[in-house]
């Protein structure tokens, strides 16, 4: 256990989970027992690795932590794996899941080897159970392999690890770029179309019971490229071929689900349970307790040479990846034999040492397979400590016996699987006789003297010579060893050729340069030559897209060591970068309108023309607004395309025009004229004639701009006050205070001396208006109006 791992025990996380001890520990996470305080239940925590989380491609490992949580979340099955809850710890993404006792269907298959076709279909019926609820929720699973299938404490089906799992309206393997799963399970679609469907699940789930049923795959190669080919090109024989008194329905049903064509299988999980349970129906007991007998191991292990090309064992979980495109855009291939989509599908020659165990290994568990790096790619493999694999579950070595019964999801009885009942194989023996027949002590040679000297002189003669042949032996042995050491050290053994492009030409004694071949035809060159690469895209204005920019190494011919992590790194185009015209460009509530040329800079554009010959003033567009634009708006095009743009000035200048004096009409006319906005006010004025304009609120040759607002005060005329009729015959007192109260001034004129003390008549200059009247309160110097009454 490393310090990392050691560094979480103890630990409560976000004050609910106590972690325990660790159980597991895999290439992308650590698995840990824990107890959540809260509801009181033991769960399993899986934690990632902070190499992976402070590396270059955190955010693809957090995605596949995240898509798993979500895969397994949106699944309700009592056949699933749980999944309860997501968080961060210490900068490490964790998930918390439902904590399973057991152990999975690989464990098993080592220990028991072959299964009954009862018990066969009892897990496969609940792994179809399973699936089922995936599949109606548009989850593929993409990774169904005995490693991921846990038999819990009651020897029931729980489907784990949906880290590679993806609604099926997205699952092509090209939106992740990687080829994954386990070579031995995978579904032709998935290898030669890059197609992740539910029925690429009901393969593998086929697989796993042809597996089940023989004692080993159908396909069994330690090369991945020959795995892949066998299982895109051959279809998967019958398992009456290893089991030959099996029920011909059960191995139909089980060629239904390994069928080569997508079609030719059932469209889903649910299908698939439909049909096996109506075979279950119509099953013997024969047919039910058939299970394959042990001594048919060896001869089956015989034929299953004979029909590998490379003779070689099936390992429990052949991994194979392909081109790796993380989130940085780089693409990666590991392990070191190259695996892609289009990787043809030849098998290559089987090396002539190659060998296969024989059937008295069968009882011992298969070898782990050795860890491939995981940065870039997948999760470790590691059958024993798989974080998903035996997380959530106790460790292998605490097996308990599962409890036979009926399944009530599957309606098909399980058979007791003690864990620890492990057969023994056969192990044949091939008896070597050697018969040496010698003078018995005492005894006397019985051949004459001359005889006896010549047979003793052949003897020395047979001596030397076969002295010279192992001496020879030995010459040409060392020869050929220090030939195949500086062939395979220093000679081209030790390195790879880059190989030429179809599409490229060379000339003679020149440099020949990699780019611009075509990446698609070139990436198959490479990967029949054995050439691990790594790839990048990026844009380019010269490079047509799927094309080569750079290479390193970068010209054919040039040397990649074997024996020093030699890798070629391409660099391809993905074409001229395209960039968006903002589409609210000329919208004016807008920041691209408000700013285009730092918009469209933003967006990516790098040959924006600003036209000075197209700004213009502009009423209701500010300064520096777009006025212009020579492409329409949410248009796509390369980034360096020419686009002119023309912007506003914002308001015109303009000068305040002379309106005092004018009519009101006149000095609306002149404001409107110049656009700027005016507004009127009225007042009396005993000076300006009612209609023209008194002042400004600006003035005269003030600079101003468009759309700028002025005030203007209207004259009203003079003030003027009416004289009430009646006056006349009332007392001089009385209507000198009522006109004075008016705002005039109040002359009198007494006739005889105003003797009666009454009015007699009232008048405005020369104007009588004894009888009421209109009259100005002010003359044009803003003084009082003098009335005169006559007193008599």
């Amino acid at each position: 256990m490393n310090e990392s791992a050691r560094a979480l025990e103890g630990r409560v996380i976000e004050g609910r989970y106590r972690i325990i001890r660790s159980i597991a520990e895999g290439g992308m996470a650590t698995v840990y027992e824990a107890m959540d305080e809260r509801l009181e239940r033991t769960v399993a925590i899986k934690v990632m690795h902070i190499q992976l989380a402070q590396g270059p491609h955190r955010d693809q490992f957090v995605e596949r932590f995240r898509r798993e949580a979500k895969s397994a979340a949106a699944i309700a099955n009592p056949h699933i794996v749980q999944v309860y809850d997501t968080g961060e710890v210490d900068g490490l993404d964790y998930l918390v899941m439902e904590f399973v006792h057991g152990v999975n269907l690989r464990h098993e298959i080592n220990q028991q080897h072959t299964f009954s076709v009862r018990e066969t279909l009892r897990i496969v019926a609940e792994t179809l159970d399973g699936l089922s609820s995936a599949h109606r929720a548009g989850v593929v699973h993409r990774d169904i392999k005995p490693e991921n299938i846990l038999l819990n404490e009651r020897g029931h089906v729980q489907i784990t690890d949906f880290g590679l799992a993806k609604a099926a309206s997205q699952a092509t393997l090209s939106t992740t770029g990687m080829l994954l799963g386990t070579a031995a399970y995978l579904a032709p679609e998935m290898i030669e179309r890059n197609e992740a469907t539910p029925q690429g699940d009901l393969y593998s789930v086929g697989i796993m019971a042809w597996e089940m049923l023989a004692g080993q795959v159908p396909f069994a190669s330690d090369n991945p490229v020959t795995l892949v080919f066998k299982h895109v090109h051959e279809d998967v024989p019958s398992i009456t071929t290893m089991c030959p008194g099996i029920s011909p329905q059960v191995a139909a049903f089980i060629a239904r689900l390994t069928a080569r064509s997508v079609d030719a299988r059932p469209v889903d999980a649910t299908a698939a349970a439909r049909e096996l349970r109506e075979l279950c129906a119509h099953l013997d007991i024969p047919a039910w307790t058939y299970r394959r007998p042990a001594d048919d191991m060896q001869g089956a292990t015989a034929q299953s040479q004979s029909q590998s090309p490379m003779g070689q064992a099936q390992p429990d979980d052949t991994p194979t990846m392909a081109t790796v495109r993380p989130a940085d855009g780089t693409e990666t291939l590991t392990p070191s034999t190259p695996l892609t989509s289009s990787t043809p599908l030849t098998p290559p020659t089987p090396p002539a040492s190659s060998t296969r165990p024989t059937s008295s290994t069968a009882s011992t568990p298969p070898e782990k397979p050795s860890s491939y790096d995981s940065a870039h790619a997948d999760e470790t493999r590691d059958h024993a400590a798989d974080p998903i694999s035996t997380a959530s579950h106790a460790a292998e070595s605490s097996d308990s016996p599962y409890v036979g019964g009926a399944d009530a999801n599957t309606g098909i009885s399980s058979e007791s699987m003690p864990g620890n009942a492990t057969k023994a194989m056969p192990r044949p023996s091939d008896e070597f006789t050697k018969v040496i027949t010698r003078p018995l002590p005492g005894e006397k040679e019985s051949l004459p003297t001359t005889a006896a000297h010549a047979e003793a002189t052949a003897r020395t003669g047979r001596r030397r010579t076969r002295l010279t042949i192992i001496s020879t032996l030995i010459g040409v042995l060392a020869l050929t060893g220090g030939a195949f050491a500086w062939w395979f050290f220093l000679g081209p053994g030790s390195y790879w050729t880059v190989p030429k492009p179809d599409d490229v030409t060379c000339t003679q004694n020149k440099t020949c340069s990699l780019a611009g071949a075509t990446w698609d035809a070139y990436r198959s060159t490479l990967d029949v030559s054995n050439i691990p690469y790594t790839v990048t895209a990026d844009y380019s204005d010269d490079i047509a897209k799927g094309r080569i920019i750079k290479a390193s190494p970068a010209n054919v011919g040039d040397r990649i060591g074997k024996r020093s992590g030699g890798t070629m790194h391409i660099t391809i185009s993905k074409g001229a970068r395209a960039a968006t015209v903002p589409a609210d460009i000329l919208d004016s509530g807008s920041a691209s309108y408000k700013a285009p040329l730092e918009a469209l800079s933003n967006a990516g554009f790098d040959n924006v023309e600003h036209d000075a010959t197209r700004d213009d003033y502009s009423l209701s567009a500010p300064e520096g607004a777009t006025l212009y634009i020579s492409v329409t708006p949410g248009t796509t095009m390369r980034h360096d395309e020419k686009i002119v743009v023309g912007l506003s000035k914002g308001p015109k200048p303009v000068a305040m025009p002379d309106v005092v004096g004018k009519s009101r009409d006149e000095a609306n006319s002149m404001l409107r004229e110049a656009k700027i906005n005016v507004t009127f006010t009225e007042e009396y004025d005993d000076a300006v004639e009612a209609g023209n304009v008194i002042s400004s609120s600006e003035e005269a040759g003030a600079q101003l701009h468009w759309g700028d607002d002025v005030q203007l005060v209207v004259s009203k005329g003079p003030q003027t006050a009416k004289i009430p009729s009646g006056l006349v015959g009332k007392s001089e007192n009385e209507v000198t205070q009522q006109l004075k109260a008016l705002g005039f001034e109040v002359k009198t004129n007494k006739v005889l001396g105003g003797l009666f003390g009454t009015v007699r008549s009232i008048s405005n200059g020369d104007t009588d208006i004894s009888d009421g009247g209109t009259v100005r309160l002010r003359d044009k110097d803003g003084k009082a109006t003098v009335i005169t009454i006559t007193i008599v």
